[in-house]
């Protein structure tokens, strides 16, 4: 099939994956509640709030998180809907915005005390939902998870200043930033909380150990067509490709699928060069992988069961990987509320 101007074919990653997925058998309870939760703050327009729904994050929580229990599961769509949101806003802000946003976002969950009485601030710090999070993490787990807080906060704001003044990041740049704004990061620290387990921080020194880590979070791909409908799409690989190597669509699509299978095999390779922490840490540490391997194919999975990447011909493009670019939004159509601060 050669696609026309305004489409291009997507690597076929799901076929590529060998690992297995899985629903969270608390699926449809849990995500009701963290949706009514969500819902219950009014933060969307119509509009907007729509767009979310259809996305179903509590989906790819269920299965990215397949294993957890009922209270892990709950605590982690609320989590991941509450970055969603983040995410949503921060899009739209300019750079000094977007840091009023993130320090609400990072002072609520970092201080139990902290209160600015802003919507995000009651949002992140409910007493609920931050309480069933804070209780599971042991001591090193917390100092991972709220170190990546803060480079994800900062990392929003820095793309909030590069989208406002248009400037499009070199390939090298653009990874390191992108591992830190995707927020993967963050949702990979909840493996941890999910499993009870506190590693110690020389796993996540080790350079087998980040090898495999950084190939889990940097297996990301499918968001373009969505980003630049919405006029975003400078923090998109693809975008990046296209600007500093000089490539078309298609062939930007098809470097970053040579390369997410390169990350793939060295996912599932590396594992057998681990060396050994004692069998306590070894355990904690293959669970931990398996909580990777778990993200990796819920991502990939997700991706074409909801209308958040290809709207309402997701089904069609997961058949025949054919992406039709969709028109620009218009400006009026990117509306969102501002009562968050």
């Amino acid at each position: 099939m050669t696609p026309s101007s305004n489409q291009f074919l997507l690597p076929d990653l799901l076929a590529a994956c060998p690992l297995d997925g899985g629903v969270n058998p608390h699926y449809e309870k849990g995500a009701a509640e963290s949706r009514a939760w969500i819902n219950s703050y009014n933060v969307f327009t119509d509009r907007k709030r729509a767009f979310f729904v259809l996305g179903s994050n509590e989906r790819l929580v269920s299965r990215a998180y397949k294993y957890a229990d009922f209270e892990q599961f709950r605590t982690c769509c609320d989590f991941v809907n509450l970055l969603f949101v983040f995410d949503e806003i921060s899009d739209e802000q300019t750079g000094k915005d977007a840091l009023s946003t993130g320090n609400i976002f990072l002072n609520a969950m970092r201080y139990s005390h902290w209160d600015d009485h802003s919507l995000f601030s009651q949002m992140t710090k409910e007493s609920v939902f931050r309480k069933r999070l804070m209780c599971l993490f042991g001591p090193k787990a917390t100092a991972r998870f709220l170190r990546n807080w803060e480079t994800y906060c900062a990392s929003v704001i820095t793309e909030a200043e590069l989208r406002e003044k248009g400037k499009i990041l070199d390939v090298d740049a653009f990874i390191t930033l992108r591992r830190e704004n995707s927020a993967v990061r963050l949702c990979c620290s909840l493996i941890e909380y999910c499993f009870g387990t506190d590693l110690p921080d020389e796993v996540f020194e080790h350079p087998v150990f980040l090898e495999i880590y950084w190939a889990a979070v940097d297996l990301d791909i499918y968001s373009y067509d969505m980003e630049q409908s919405k006029g975003i799409s400078g923090n998109n690989i693809v975008t990046v490709l296209m600007k500093n190597r000089h490539l078309t669509l298609q062939e930007a699509s098809d470097y970053v699928g040579a390369h997410c299978q390169e990350l793939m095999n060295r996912f599932i390779s590396a594992q057998a060069c681990l060396p050994s922490w004692g069998t306590s840490v070894d355990s904690e540490v293959a669970q931990y992988i398996q909580g990777l391997g778990c993200w990796v194919k819920g991502n990939l999975d997700w991706s074409f069961e909801t209308q958040r990447y290809f709207g309402v011909q997701h089904l069609v493009v997961k058949e025949t990987l054919l992406v039709t670019l969709r028109p620009s939004e218009r400006p009026e159509e990117l509306d969102s509320d501002s009562d968050i601060e």
